[in-house]
């Protein structure tokens, strides 16, 4: 298996990227002696940094595709994609295209990544629009949320697509055997909600292919009582960034709180170990990123703002997916659920 990390693209680039390509081929190389990770990116930098950390890109499992120009977040994803054929996005993603990589990880771009995916990596017969899907901390464990923003404007159809798609990962990267599927509304009951959602729920709970538990509200976002929820990209989108929000706003006003007097600091002390183990299960670095689902090859967005361990999860998670055999599983999926493009 061969995974390819574009080194630019985040606020932490390129050592963050670097580094935490390095930790996550020591972690999964030890139990996957066929593992190796290509860095893709200006290859004197890379040499540099390599050198910096004690290691050499001269072994079959550590090696460098030279690509020297970047698709900056502020260019537009399809002109730079047919622009810029050199930059390391392009050419990580072509890797996956040929065959010569399993997937790709970047904290770069996203509408870059997403463009170049689609029109590069192309989509898995039968799938109409691909997805992006972040995995979010749960009461009782993770939840897959599918889609958080590629796809703005949707259709009942896309979201039927979502939850197949969703299921699939959730069953072959994560382990889950049946995976509960919700659609997020604004109601539990299925006539609640815009004509999108109630056309939606219809085919949801006519799809046998999946676990469809029914309605989910916002409120119960974070319960663990599902493992996919379903929604447009533009829900999507606000519920990941108000999550990512109000976790940091939780976090620094507890800090705040425990910080205010004597008392206070002396129960802190005592309940550091309880804090820190909060403070993982918040923490986005802990998930990784959010995989495109739908083209044919691992695809996985990291955090823009990823420092080196959130890469390396971000890495472990592509490997996953690659090992899992997810691509495979939602084309299987698209066939038996006579979805057509």
């Amino acid at each position: 298996m061969k995974i390819v990390v574009d080194i630019y693209g985040g606020d932490n680039s390129p050592n963050a990227m670097i580094d935490g390509a390095v930790e996550a081929l020591a972690q999964i190389g030890g139990v996957a002696p066929d593992f190796g990770i290509v860095l893709a990116g200006d290859e004197q930098m890379i040499a540099v940094r390599l050198d910096e950390l004690g290691c050499s890109a001269a072994s079959a499992n550590l090696s460098v595709l030279h690509a020297p120009n970047i698709i900056d977040c502020d260019e537009s994803p399809t002109a730079a994609i047919k622009r810029k054929p050199d930059s390391s996005l392009v050419k990580a993603l072509r890797m996956v295209s040929e065959g010569e990589a399993d997937a790709v990880v970047s904290a770069g771009s996203t509408g870059a990544l997403l463009t170049g995916a689609t029109f590069i990596v192309k989509r898995i017969k039968g799938v109409l629009r691909p997805a992006l899907a972040p995995i979010l901390p749960t009461l009782k464990g993770p939840v897959l949320l599918i889609d958080c923003g590629a796809n703005v404007d949707s259709k009942p159809e896309y979201l039927r697509q979502f939850a197949l798609m969703g299921s699939a990962y959730m069953q072959k990267a994560c382990g889950i055997n049946a995976p509960r599927v919700g659609l997020i509304n604004n109601g539990a009951e299925a006539a609640k909600g815009n004509e999108l959602t109630k056309s939606a729920h219809a085919l949801l709970a006519a799809t046998d292919e999946i676990v469809f538990t029914g309605n989910c509200e916002a409120r119960d976002i974070l319960s663990g009582d599902y493992d996919v929820l379903v929604c447009d990209g533009f829900v999507g989108n606000v519920i990941l960034k108000h999550t990512e929000g109000m976790a940091h706003a939780l976090t620094s006003m507890l800090k705040h709180e425990l910080m205010s007097g004597f008392t206070s600091k002396l129960g802190a002390a005592l309940s550091r170990n309880a804090f820190a183990r909060f403070k993982m299960r918040l923490d986005y670095n802990e998930y990784g990123g959010a995989p495109f689902l739908g083209v044919n090859g691992g695809v996985v967005k990291a955090h823009g703002s990823s420092d080196a361990k959130a890469i390396a999860s971000a890495v472990r998670q592509a490997y996953h997916y690659v090992e899992g055999g997810v691509t495979d599983a939602i084309a299987h999926a698209m066939i038996q659920s006579s979805v057509e493009d």
